[in-house]
């Protein structure tokens, strides 16, 4: 009688640790492979819904001139179309944002730069959204 009790609990303990392993390991990988983010877009995908700005040549508040380039990430194919479409504004945005800057602000500040480009244009976007500004090229004189 004792064995069988002890049979029943070793039986009973193996399984609740089974299915507490199973639980745990879908947690940690959930339903896609434990290969990240099942959102995550290809290169070839951010790519074709990306634009290069043209090179934009201005100057700065303290009377320096930069020349500076960016990429645009969009959601969308469309989006990219549209913000093609909307280059005028862009470059409007980027030369005023850059007037408020000078010299040391644009060496540290790039990445609020990006940021603020990425806000201004998602407020002007009707067909999609911009998803990341990267900075690709730039030089102060």
């Amino acid at each position: 009688m004792v064995s069988k009790l002890f049979k029943i609990m070793l039986v009973s303990l193996s399984l609740f640790l089974l299915a507490g392993g199973i639980a745990l390991i879908t947690v940690l990988y959930g339903t896609d492979g434990g290969q990240g983010s099942g959102n995550a877009q290809s290169i070839d995908e951010v790519i074709e819904q990306s634009y290069k700005t043209p090179e934009i040549t201005t100057d700065l508040q303290d009377g320096s001139f930069v020349r500076i380039q960016f990429q645009v990430i969009t959601d969308s194919v469309k989006a990219k179309k549209e913000l093609q479409k909307r280059e005028f504004q862009l470059k409007n945005i980027l030369i005023k944002e850059l007037a408020n800057m000078n010299e040391k602000d644009f060496q540290t500040g790039l990445s609020n730069l990006e940021d603020a480009v990425q806000l201004k244009l998602n407020e002007i976007m009707t067909e999609g959204s911009i998803k990341d500004v990267y900075t690709i090229n730039k030089i102060l004189q």
